[in-house]
């Protein structure tokens, strides 16, 4: 009896370890490119390019950036769908939630142009006021809407010209529009890691992220064209929203070199509860294959380098957090 008692226990316990691991398993991962986190009330809210039906912006929520929900009742929670915005044959990409005063900014991407909507809750819905996009003198996409200390917002996006470059310009929140006369190219394709082999194509700089630390302006962007292995993350310095901009020594910062998967970046930084910065980013969804592609989320180091006075950024991959839905 006591034997066969203990080949029961025995079973159990295997049967309850397997249950355990398949549960794990069963959890979700999310299928978000180029991502962005905004930090409200204590939560994380999540959205990005969704790139299959139905088309739009969708929004998750999180109290510890590791396990997802949808804010409401259904599976799928939508800020903005397609038929409330400007759209042609391209869709939907790259959003980006922005606020002043009351009022939810949502800048994104349609059509190959910039769009501007607008919402009274962080949770939409988003209403493009006139359903027109933002500037249709050139097709520009990827866009990030940054406020300087002296109130001025400025529009960091992606132009069009034999290939994608940076470019920002000053903005006017009330009208949605860009001041054309403002209008100033970021840098150009320069150094051997925005050009690699892997995936032949114009050159691209893309996603661009703005932060301002000790009176220096940090541009994050991700080069090389996102179906190259080697799609990474870097950042270039400066002490004026519109340049001269001054390459880090030791881009890329992230890279599948220190990510171990292809196609890393093209997403946004933001802080968390625990007053520390996060880069939330997608890669390739398996090494023989790029879309969908997955959701990553890797806290930065920040070193503060007396000579050059700047932060020598790295992302802490030891810590890196793969989102994944309840």
């Amino acid at each position: 009896m006591k034997i066969r008692h203990v080949l029961i226990l025995f079973i159990i316990t295997i049967f309850n370890s397997c249950a355990v691991k398949e549960k794990k398993q069963t959890k979700k991962e999310i299928f978000l490119a180029d991502p962005t986190i905004y930090v409200e009330n204590g939560k994380y809210y999540l959205t990005g390019t969704k790139n299959r039906e139905p088309l739009g912006f969708a929004m998750y929520e999180s109290n510890d950036l590791k396990t997802w929900k949808t804010p409401g009742k259904d599976s799928l929670f939508m800020i903005l769908k397609k038929e409330d915005t400007y759209i042609g044959k391209h869709g939907l990409w790259a959003p980006q939630i922005f606020k002043e005063n009351k009022n939810y900014y949502l800048t994104y991407t349609s059509n190959e142009q910039t769009c501007l909507a607008i919402s009274d809750s962080l949770l939409g819905p988003y209403v493009l006021p006139h359903k027109k996009p933002i500037d249709t003198s050139e097709k520009n996409i990827d866009t990030f809407l940054f406020k300087d200390e002296d109130g001025k917002h400025y529009l960091y996006h992606v132009r069009f010209n034999n290939g994608n470059y940076l470019w920002v310009a000053e903005f006017d929140l009330l009208t949605g529009k860009i001041k054309p006369d403002t209008l100033t190219k970021c840098f150009d394709q320069t150094e051997p890691w925005e050009a690699t082999l892997n995936y032949k194509s114009n050159p691209i700089m893309e996603g661009p992220t703005v932060l301002k630390m000790k009176e220096k302006y940090y541009l994050f962007y991700s080069a090389n064209h996102f179906r190259n292995i080697d799609y990474a993350v870097g950042y270039a310095t400066s002490d004026s929203p519109y340049g001269p901009w001054k390459k880090h020594q030791g881009n890329p910062i992230l890279h599948r070199s220190n990510s171990d998967e292809n196609g890393s970046g093209h997403g946004d930084i933001f802080k968390g509860k625990d007053q520390e910065l996060y880069y939330v980013y997608h890669v390739h969804y398996s090494d023989s294959i790029v879309t969908p592609r997955r959701t990553r989320i890797v806290p930065l180091k920040l070193n503060w380098n007396e000579k050059s006075e700047i932060y020598d950024i790295s992302v802490d991959k030891e810590n890196l957090i793969i989102p994944v839905m309840e």
